[in-house]
């Protein structure tokens, strides 16, 4: 079938982007534990990750494709930096960290974005409407990830880097 390796390509990069997020997320949560607006707001837009990873892998399916439906959980190096975190409390130090965290987040959400553009546009070009469905429902919320970030960095990095 023509087109289906780089149907193929689209969803793999979907499928990294997203694992990448629900993995740096969790990581930044549990890092920043005792931020407790990052913290939950990151372990939610984690969870937001892992349900377009099981969409994008049950419409993946669908078209012969591949992809796991299982995403990362929380390992023990994220349990010991949940301690580190309470022990550090909202230093400077912890504050640079925090916007490099975000900062790293963020471009990782863009590149998550793009992938999720590359794999809509490829659909309308073949008008595979339940591929650009599936883009439809999940890339409003990888951008809604990548708004926070740049929220968050905006409103934390004069503090933090005025503090250094």
């Amino acid at each position: 079938m023509s087109g289906h390796a780089g149907l193929r390509y689209a969803f793999a990069r979907v499928h990294h982007g997203e694992t990448e997020m629900v993995s740096h997320l969790e990581h930044l949560a549990a890092k920043h534990r005792a931020d407790h607006e990052i913290y939950f707001v990151a372990l939610d837009m984690a969870e937001w990750s892992r349900t377009n990873l099981r969409q994008s892998a049950q419409v993946a399916a669908d078209h012969d494709i591949g992809l796991s439906q299982r995403s990362p959980g929380p390992g023990p190096l994220d349990r010991l930096q949940e301690g580190m975190s309470t022990l550090l409390g909202r230093r400077p130090e912890p504050g640079l960290l925090l916007l490099e965290d975000l900062r790293d987040a963020y471009l990782r959400a863009s590149q998550t974005s793009l992938a999720w553009e590359m794999l809509a546009q490829h659909a309308q070009a073949a008008h595979d409407t339940d591929i650009l469905e599936l883009a439809g429902r999940c890339h409003p919320q990888n951008l809604r990830q990548i708004r926070w970030c740049n929220t968050m960095l905006k409103t934390l990095a004069p503090q933090t880097l005025t503090s250094l």
